[in-house]
């Protein structure tokens, strides 16, 4: 989800006649757009943690999100194009399932020694894999939010701005959730089962397009899932573990 598909917002933004007034709301712009960005950043992560080797992931970060920001400039061009097939739509929830599916197919052919030991026993993906993946993953996310935001304004400027807001925050968010996935061992999960239930929305909408389904509902599911998800640290469960023994 992006900050300029949501119509209060975006109904807000075309009121102010001068930069001033939105250079003003940048902080407010950075803070919502981390926030909506949490579901997308956790499985960006997850894709490029896959390496283990920090020098790579931030390299596969920086092309990767490069290479969807670009995307994300090119879906804007189309984007009334996207809104008259539907088809594209349902061919990024499609991709979104298919990454959460693969996600918990691979998490449960790993040995769980190997998941006590960090996943030191996953294969290793190919680094340009690794890349294309960020950046379809991103596209994916970003189908359904710069359709809705070309819907609501005709401001291509506010929605390349909030573009480029989402990537920067999307590149520091993504970076953190790599340090905080191995904090928090429920946080992988939770961030795909976000992925999912974005898919499912996003089905939802095309298939009963005059169904309501309210931005803040998404948000509260989001921020759930989320607090599930950094409800235990590592450290508590070996600790646990300890006085178990």
């Amino acid at each position: 989800m992006d900050i300029t598909s949501l119509p209060s917002l975006s109904d807000f933004f075309e009121g102010a006649d001068q930069w001033g007034e939105i250079f003003a709301l940048l902080p407010v712009l950075v803070l919502l757009e981390l926030i909506l960005s949490a579901d997308n950043a956790v499985a960006l992560a997850a894709i490029a943690r896959s390496s283990r080797q920090p020098e790579q992931e931030r390299l596969a970060l920086n092309l990767g999100i490069g290479i969807a920001f670009l995307l994300r400039i090119v879906l804007i061009v189309v984007a009334q194009w996207v809104l008259h097939n539907s088809w594209v739509q349902l061919l990024a929830a499609a991709y979104l399932i298919w990454l959460v599916v693969d996600h918990f197919k691979s998490r449960s052919e790993v040995p769980t020694d190997a998941l006590d030991g960090n996943a030191s026993g996953r294969d290793q993906r190919p680094f340009l894999k690794t890349v294309l993946l960020l950046a379809f993953t991103d596209l994916a996310f970003s189908i359904d939010s710069v359709a809705a935001a070309v819907a609501i304004s005709d401001q291509i400027l506010l929605i390349c701005a909030g573009a480029f807001i989402g990537i920067v925050a999307l590149r520091f968010t993504s970076a953190l959730f790599i340090r905080w996935l191995d904090l928090y061992p429920r946080l992988e999960r939770a961030g795909f089962l976000a992925v999912a239930f974005v898919a499912l929305r996003l089905i939802v909408h095309v298939v009963v397009p005059s169904l309501n389904q309210p931005d803040w509902l998404t948000l509260l599911v989001v921020l759930m899932l989320f607090a599930w998800g950094m409800s235990i640290r590592s450290n508590d469960l070996n600790q646990d573990e300890s006085h178990a023994c």
